[in-house]
Formats: C-alpha cells, sequence, structure tokens
C-alpha cells in the first residue's frame, strides 16, 4: 500500500499544478502589452484585470475565474487608442485608510502607477476597459 502513496503522489501533484493556473499567468508576452489595467478592492471584492496586446487582442480576467482571450474590434482598437494618447500616468497615490475603496492600476508606456480616485486623463480609458470586461466577460 505505501509502494502506491510514494507513486501516485508526484502524479497527484502535478496534475494538480497543471490545472491551477492562475488566470494572471495567461498573460505571458509583458512586452507585447500595449496596456495593462487592474481594478481591485471595494466590498464587491472586485479583482478585474484586462491586458490588451498590442496585435488588438485582450486577455480579460475576473477574481478567481481562468482568463479568456478576445480581439476587439477595429472600432474598440481605434477608440482605445485615441484615449490612450491622451493618458498621463503619473506618480502612483498613497493608500487610503478605509476599507471600502478601489485601486486602479494602469501600466502604458513604460509607466506603472496605482490611483484611488481616478485622474480626469484616466476616465476614458479605465470606462472603456471596464466595457471591454464587461462585454467579453
Amino acid at each position: 500500500m505505501r509502494i502506491w502513496r510514494i507513486v501516485l503522489l508526484p502524479v497527484l501533484l502535478a496534475a494538480l499544478t497543471a490545472s491551477a493556473t492562475p488566470p494572471a499567468a495567461a498573460v505571458q508576452d509583458q512586452d507585447d502589452v500595449l496596456v495593462d489595467y487592474r481594478r481591485q478592492g471595494g466590498f464587491a471584492g472586485f479583482d478585474d484585470r484586462v491586458a490588451v496586446h498590442r496585435d488588438g487582442c485582450a486577455w480579460l480576467s475576473r477574481r478567481a475565474k481562468p482568463a479568456v482571450r478576445r480581439c476587439l474590434t477595429g472600432e474598440e482598437r481605434r477608440r482605445l487608442l485615441a484615449y490612450l494618447k491622451d493618458v498621463t500616468i503619473g506618480p502612483s497615490e498613497p493608500r487610503p485608510m478605509g476599507a471600502d475603496f478601489l485601486a486602479y492600476t494602469l501600466a502604458y508606456g513604460g509607466r506603472r502607477a496605482t490611483r484611488y480616485s481616478l485622474p480626469p486623463s484616466w476616465r476614458p480609458v479605465v470606462e472603456e476597459l471596464d466595457r471591454l470586461m464587461e462585454k467579453y466577460r
């Protein structure tokens, strides 16, 4: 009976680790990412991520669900690129006091920042990426 445990345990561990790939691991090539957006926190427990690649396709993940890959339409891609032209990443904000806040993290053009209140230049980009999340997830 003991020999079966020794033989079966490595096989089971390999199977479990292969199927337990986290949604964030689906976005593998960071050099190809045009914009990476995350929304986390709040009482609703948001944990959303949208990573749009330069080819116009995006990885979208919500909480612990597996990520999905969807390609944006030409109009969606043009609109997003137009909004990204006007975005200013700037510095991150310090984490606010309290429990019910949303953290927005945006990475674009080699810069990354986390904000808890949306700057005016971020608003169109965030609204578009949230809209894409709702449409494709």
